[in-house]
Protein backbone atom coordinates (compact mmCIF):
# COMPACT_ATOMS: atom_id res chain seq x y z
CA UNK A 1 0.00 0.00 0.00
CA UNK A 2 1.31 3.80 -1.10
CA UNK A 3 1.43 5.25 2.56
CA UNK A 4 1.10 8.98 1.28
CA UNK A 5 -1.80 10.65 2.55
CA UNK A 6 -2.67 7.76 4.77
CA UNK A 7 -5.00 8.29 7.75
CA UNK A 8 -2.84 6.39 10.28
CA UNK A 9 -4.09 5.93 13.85
CA UNK A 10 -0.82 4.65 15.59
CA UNK A 11 -1.07 3.14 19.46
CA UNK A 12 1.62 3.61 21.74
CA UNK A 13 3.62 6.17 19.36
CA UNK A 14 5.47 8.19 22.51
CA UNK A 15 8.56 6.20 22.74
CA UNK A 16 11.05 3.41 21.84
CA UNK A 17 9.66 1.62 18.10
CA UNK A 18 6.66 3.86 18.01
CA UNK A 19 8.65 7.20 18.08
CA UNK A 20 10.54 5.69 15.24
CA UNK A 21 7.74 4.38 13.39
CA UNK A 22 5.82 7.71 13.74
CA UNK A 23 9.13 9.51 12.17
CA UNK A 24 9.38 6.81 9.25
CA UNK A 25 5.51 6.85 8.49
CA UNK A 26 5.82 10.80 8.06
CA UNK A 27 8.35 10.91 6.10
CA UNK A 28 6.29 8.75 3.35
CA UNK A 29 3.82 11.44 3.67
CA UNK A 30 1.13 9.71 5.93
CA UNK A 31 -1.39 11.12 7.76
CA UNK A 32 -0.97 10.73 11.44
CA UNK A 33 -3.12 9.73 14.51
CA UNK A 34 -0.49 9.36 17.51
CA UNK A 35 -1.83 7.63 21.07
CA UNK A 36 -0.15 8.02 23.52
CA UNK A 37 0.12 8.30 27.16
CA UNK A 38 1.92 11.46 27.37
CA UNK A 39 0.69 14.69 26.30
CA UNK A 40 3.68 16.36 26.61
CA UNK A 41 5.77 13.38 24.55
CA UNK A 42 3.47 13.04 21.94
CA UNK A 43 3.13 17.02 21.21
CA UNK A 44 7.37 17.29 21.24
CA UNK A 45 7.12 13.95 18.31
CA UNK A 46 4.77 16.25 16.67
CA UNK A 47 6.81 18.62 16.57
CA UNK A 48 9.36 17.11 15.14
CA UNK A 49 7.60 15.44 12.42
CA UNK A 50 7.34 16.60 8.49
CA UNK A 51 4.55 19.13 8.25
CA UNK A 52 3.30 18.92 12.23
CA UNK A 53 -0.01 20.40 11.35
CA UNK A 54 -0.97 16.88 8.89
CA UNK A 55 -0.73 15.26 12.60
CA UNK A 56 -3.27 14.83 15.63
CA UNK A 57 -2.33 13.65 19.20
CA UNK A 58 -4.61 11.26 21.40
CA UNK A 59 -3.59 10.49 24.67
CA UNK A 60 -5.18 7.75 26.43
CA UNK A 61 -4.81 4.83 28.92
CA UNK A 62 -5.26 1.89 26.95
CA UNK A 63 -5.00 -0.71 30.21
CA UNK A 64 -8.49 0.99 31.52
CA UNK A 65 -12.21 0.77 30.38
CA UNK A 66 -12.38 4.28 30.62
CA UNK A 67 -8.93 5.16 28.43
CA UNK A 68 -10.21 2.42 25.25
CA UNK A 69 -13.29 4.58 25.44
CA UNK A 70 -12.07 8.36 25.52
CA UNK A 71 -9.86 6.83 22.36
CA UNK A 72 -12.14 5.19 20.18
CA UNK A 73 -14.11 8.52 20.58
CA UNK A 74 -12.18 11.22 19.84
CA UNK A 75 -13.17 13.11 17.44
CA UNK A 76 -9.73 13.04 14.62
CA UNK A 77 -11.30 9.51 14.31
CA UNK A 78 -14.71 10.79 13.62
CA UNK A 79 -13.75 10.41 9.80
CA UNK A 80 -12.62 7.46 9.83
CA UNK A 81 -8.53 5.99 9.45
CA UNK A 82 -7.08 3.46 6.39
CA UNK A 83 -4.37 1.93 8.62
CA UNK A 84 -4.45 1.17 12.14
CA UNK A 85 -1.22 0.01 14.24
CA UNK A 86 -1.58 -2.12 17.04
CA UNK A 87 1.82 -0.94 18.55
CA UNK A 88 1.55 -0.13 22.23
CA UNK A 89 2.79 -2.58 24.83
CA UNK A 90 4.51 -3.43 28.06
CA UNK A 91 6.49 -6.30 29.18
CA UNK A 92 7.96 -7.38 32.54
CA UNK A 93 11.13 -9.53 33.13
CA UNK A 94 10.60 -12.03 35.88
CA UNK A 95 9.37 -15.45 36.99
CA UNK A 96 5.77 -16.00 36.79
CA UNK A 97 5.66 -16.36 40.47
CA UNK A 98 7.72 -13.08 41.26
CA UNK A 99 5.02 -11.22 39.23
CA UNK A 100 2.26 -9.40 41.07
CA UNK A 101 -1.30 -9.83 40.22
CA UNK A 102 -0.88 -5.89 38.84
CA UNK A 103 2.07 -6.85 36.51
CA UNK A 104 0.02 -9.60 35.18
CA UNK A 105 -2.57 -7.79 34.43
CA UNK A 106 -0.73 -5.00 33.12
CA UNK A 107 0.69 -6.90 30.05
CA UNK A 108 -2.84 -8.98 29.35
CA UNK A 109 -5.21 -5.25 29.23
CA UNK A 110 -2.19 -3.80 27.00
CA UNK A 111 -0.88 -6.30 24.89
CA UNK A 112 -4.08 -8.39 24.30
CA UNK A 113 -7.27 -6.52 25.19
CA UNK A 114 -6.56 -3.47 23.88
CA UNK A 115 -5.85 -4.26 20.56
CA UNK A 116 -8.81 -6.52 20.86
CA UNK A 117 -11.18 -4.13 21.83
CA UNK A 118 -9.90 -1.29 19.99
CA UNK A 119 -10.22 -3.37 16.47
CA UNK A 120 -13.55 -4.19 17.40
CA UNK A 121 -14.63 -0.58 17.47
CA UNK A 122 -13.01 0.81 14.36
CA UNK A 123 -13.25 -2.17 12.25
CA UNK A 124 -17.07 0.32 10.52
CA UNK A 125 -14.46 2.99 10.54
CA UNK A 126 -11.52 1.52 8.30
CA UNK A 127 -11.84 2.43 4.96
CA UNK A 128 -11.39 0.02 2.45
CA UNK A 129 -8.86 -1.22 1.36
CA UNK A 130 -7.63 -0.86 4.76
CA UNK A 131 -4.76 -2.34 6.91
CA UNK A 132 -4.61 -3.58 10.16
CA UNK A 133 -0.80 -4.15 11.45
CA UNK A 134 -0.56 -5.61 14.98
CA UNK A 135 2.90 -5.53 16.48
CA UNK A 136 3.67 -8.71 17.71
CA UNK A 137 7.13 -10.05 18.94
CA UNK A 138 9.52 -13.22 18.66
CA UNK A 139 8.42 -14.57 21.98
CA UNK A 140 4.65 -14.44 20.13
CA UNK A 141 6.26 -18.12 18.61
CA UNK A 142 8.54 -18.86 21.35
CA UNK A 143 7.95 -19.26 24.76
CA UNK A 144 10.78 -17.91 26.74
CA UNK A 145 11.46 -18.34 30.47
CA UNK A 146 11.15 -14.81 32.46
CA UNK A 147 8.70 -13.93 30.18
CA UNK A 148 5.75 -16.28 30.88
CA UNK A 149 2.70 -13.66 30.70
CA UNK A 150 4.58 -11.41 27.98
CA UNK A 151 4.31 -14.79 25.44
CA UNK A 152 1.19 -15.46 26.66
CA UNK A 153 0.05 -11.90 25.55
CA UNK A 154 2.12 -12.25 22.22
CA UNK A 155 1.04 -15.74 21.19
CA UNK A 156 -2.27 -14.18 21.30
CA UNK A 157 -1.98 -11.56 19.56
CA UNK A 158 -0.78 -13.85 16.88
CA UNK A 159 -3.63 -15.97 16.87
CA UNK A 160 -5.78 -13.11 16.96
CA UNK A 161 -3.82 -11.32 13.59
CA UNK A 162 -4.53 -15.17 12.10
CA UNK A 163 -8.06 -15.69 12.97
CA UNK A 164 -9.12 -12.37 12.30
CA UNK A 165 -7.31 -11.43 8.97
CA UNK A 166 -9.30 -15.23 7.60
CA UNK A 167 -12.13 -13.58 8.91
CA UNK A 168 -12.05 -10.64 6.99
CA UNK A 169 -11.22 -12.24 3.98
CA UNK A 170 -12.74 -10.37 0.73
CA UNK A 171 -13.97 -7.81 2.67
CA UNK A 172 -10.95 -5.22 1.64
CA UNK A 173 -9.17 -5.28 5.15
CA UNK A 174 -6.03 -7.25 5.49
CA UNK A 175 -4.98 -8.22 8.88
CA UNK A 176 -0.89 -8.11 9.15
CA UNK A 177 1.55 -9.42 12.03
CA UNK A 178 4.70 -8.13 12.10
CA UNK A 179 7.18 -9.82 14.99
CA UNK A 180 10.15 -7.94 16.01
CA UNK A 181 13.15 -9.82 18.38
CA UNK A 182 14.41 -8.05 20.85
CA UNK A 183 14.90 -4.37 20.77
CA UNK A 184 16.83 -1.49 22.52
CA UNK A 185 13.67 0.32 24.08
CA UNK A 186 12.63 1.89 27.40
CA UNK A 187 10.54 -1.00 27.76
CA UNK A 188 13.48 -3.22 29.01
CA UNK A 189 15.28 -3.52 32.37
CA UNK A 190 19.13 -3.06 32.65
CA UNK A 191 19.22 -6.88 33.32
CA UNK A 192 17.51 -7.87 30.29
CA UNK A 193 20.18 -6.09 27.97
CA UNK A 194 22.87 -7.51 30.05
CA UNK A 195 21.48 -11.11 29.76
CA UNK A 196 21.61 -10.79 26.05
CA UNK A 197 25.14 -9.23 25.51
CA UNK A 198 25.94 -12.93 27.79
CA UNK A 199 23.85 -14.87 25.52
CA UNK A 200 24.74 -13.23 22.75
CA UNK A 201 21.62 -12.56 21.89
CA UNK A 202 21.19 -9.21 18.95
CA UNK A 203 19.45 -5.97 19.73
CA UNK A 204 17.98 -4.05 17.35
CA UNK A 205 17.57 -0.51 17.23
CA UNK A 206 14.10 1.19 17.09
CA UNK A 207 14.89 2.57 14.01
CA UNK A 208 15.77 -0.59 11.96
CA UNK A 209 12.55 -2.58 12.97
CA UNK A 210 10.32 0.77 12.26
CA UNK A 211 12.37 0.76 8.48
CA UNK A 212 11.27 -3.67 8.68
CA UNK A 213 8.00 -2.66 9.94
CA UNK A 214 7.01 -0.17 7.26
CA UNK A 215 8.41 -2.26 4.49
CA UNK A 216 5.89 -5.17 5.52
CA UNK A 217 2.50 -2.39 5.26
CA UNK A 218 4.15 -1.10 2.12
CA UNK A 219 4.25 -4.72 0.69
CA UNK A 220 1.12 -5.82 2.82
CA UNK A 221 3.06 -8.80 4.16
CA UNK A 222 0.52 -11.29 6.00
CA UNK A 223 3.52 -12.40 8.64
CA UNK A 224 7.04 -10.88 9.34
CA UNK A 225 9.27 -12.34 11.60
CA UNK A 226 12.51 -10.14 12.10
CA UNK A 227 16.00 -11.51 12.74
CA UNK A 228 18.28 -14.58 12.12
CA UNK A 229 18.15 -16.41 13.96
CA UNK A 230 14.86 -15.84 15.51
CA UNK A 231 13.02 -16.84 12.78
CA UNK A 232 15.11 -20.10 12.56
CA UNK A 233 13.71 -20.53 16.30
CA UNK A 234 10.09 -19.95 15.40
CA UNK A 235 9.98 -22.29 12.67
CA UNK A 236 12.17 -25.05 14.63
CA UNK A 237 9.73 -24.68 17.72
CA UNK A 238 6.56 -25.27 15.52
CA UNK A 239 7.96 -28.49 13.93
CA UNK A 240 10.65 -29.80 16.59
CA UNK A 241 9.82 -27.86 19.81
CA UNK A 242 12.00 -30.77 21.95
CA UNK A 243 14.90 -29.00 20.26
CA UNK A 244 14.19 -25.64 21.64
CA UNK A 245 13.78 -26.76 24.90
CA UNK A 246 16.73 -28.34 24.82
CA UNK A 247 18.46 -25.22 23.83
CA UNK A 248 17.03 -22.78 26.16
CA UNK A 249 17.82 -25.50 29.29
CA UNK A 250 21.19 -24.72 28.58
CA UNK A 251 20.33 -20.98 29.34
CA UNK A 252 18.39 -21.80 32.03
CA UNK A 253 20.62 -20.75 35.10
CA UNK A 254 22.01 -17.34 33.25
CA UNK A 255 18.11 -16.20 32.43
CA UNK A 256 17.03 -17.19 36.53
CA UNK A 257 20.56 -15.22 37.86
CA UNK A 258 19.75 -11.89 35.39
CA UNK A 259 15.80 -12.57 36.60
CA UNK A 260 16.44 -12.40 39.98
CA UNK A 261 14.90 -15.87 40.71
CA UNK A 262 16.33 -18.03 43.29
CA UNK A 263 16.02 -21.50 41.96
CA UNK A 264 14.42 -24.11 44.65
Amino acid sequence: MNLDGKRILLTGASGGIGEALALALAERGAHLLLHGRQPLALERLRLQLPAPERHHTLCADLRSAEGRLALIHHPALESGVDILINNAGTNHFAWLEDQSEEQIASQLELNTLAPLLLTRALLPRLTRPGLIMNVGSSFGGIGYPGYSVYCASKFAIRGFSEALGRELAGSGIKVLHFAPRATRTHLNAPEVYAMNAELGTHTDTPEEVADQLVQSLERERTRTWVGWPEKLFVRLNALLPGLVDRALARQHAVIARFAHHKEA
